[in-house]
């Protein structure tokens, strides 16, 4: 049997996991991973990837970053969580505030000198990383749309890592050469930021209570629910743009079938939308998104499945 001591520990250990959403970073880090393969440096072996030494430092080097950016988001958020999210706040405040900072702290010197490990470029850019998260969450987030914006450019701010890790010593021929292929990424990146930007939006709507409680100046307290909703519509039509880039025009393989599976369900979300009115309501579309997100990870695979048996990929045809 488990002592007090003990009990206490293992619970002060799932706090902690809970603080740092320990359940995304293992889809972060594999969002990573497939996106060098399949979208990023699809010219490659996938086993040269995988063994790509200064790729798992800067993978490993985002999820750190993205950890103790929850950390910190949680650490201003506390007040505000108790209202919108009361049970996931109790277990969260098992771990105190100072603590919370400790490991904060912590995780961020192991970027910086993971990062100085490959370059003064990275530490450059982790540095910069960090400080944005630390600004939106103790500035930033309180504000309508700029507040929304820095988010969504946050979420994808990792893979940018991983962009200029292949393509940081290109030369100019070689650039316009791979125009084609950064118009692919682009849209891709596209997709992802608006899905991300839409759930952003969703979360304001799901919890007006704490942010009005805790003078946080979003979207739906400042300009209203109607108008909030009117503009994540406006965002759905947008990625009809991006989905048409990548079915149309550019060859994603079987990714195709992902994309129109969005579409329909995207169609589906608004009308949703436009019937809500509860928290709970918002919170399934905030799920919904969530799952386009996710599932969206493990459907680069599709863009050229054969890679899983074979070991070898194609260039994309542009």
């Amino acid at each position: 049997m488990l002592g007090r001591k003990q009990k206490l520990l293992i619970m002060k250990i799932v706090s902690l996991f809970s603080v740092v959403r320990g359940y995304n970073i293992p889809i972060i880090i594999l969002a990573q991973y497939l996106s060098a393969i399949f979208i990023l440096a699809p010219e490659k072996r996938a086993l040269a990837v995988l063994l790509d030494f200064n790729l798992f430092i800067l993978v490993f080097a985002s999820s750190l970053t993205i950890a103790s950016g929850y950390i910190i988001n949680n650490f201003y958020d506390s007040r505000k969580d108790l209202i919108n999210r009361p049970n996931k706040s109790m277990l969260d405040r098992l771990v105190s505030q100072k603590t919370k900072l400790t490991v904060y702290f912590s995780l961020n010197f192991i970027v910086a000198i993971m990062a100085l490990f490959i370059s003064w470029r990275a530490f450059l850019f982790f540095s910069a990383y960090i400080f944005l998260i630390w600004f939106y969450s103790h500035k930033v987030k309180r504000y309508p749309v700029i507040g929304n914006l820095t988010a969504a450019l946050l979420a994808v701010i990792p893979f940018f890592a991983i962009l200029l890790h292949y393509y940081n010593d290109l030369t100019f021929e070689e650039f316009e050469n791979y125009k084609g292929h950064f118009a692919v990424i682009f849209a891709h990146a596209s997709f992802l930021s608006l899905l991300i930007l839409i759930r952003e939006m969703i979360k304001d709507l799901e919890n007006i209570k704490g942010d009005l409680a805790n003078d946080y100046k979003t979207i739906p307290i400042v300009y209203g629910e109607i108008l909030s909703k009117k503009i994540i519509t406006a965002l759905i039509v947008l990625t009809i743009l991006p989905v048409y880039m990548l079915i149309e025009i550019y060859d994603v393989g079987y990714m195709d079938i992902y994309f129109y599976f969005s579409f329909i369900v995207l169609i589906f979300f608004v009308l949703y939308l436009w019937k809500s009115t509860k928290k709970e309501q918002y919170l399934l579309l905030h799920n919904v998104l969530k799952f386009l997100i996710v599932s969206g990870v493990f459907c680069i695979v599709l863009i050229n499945p054969s890679v899983l048996w074979s070991g070898k990929k194609l260039l994309l045809l542009i």
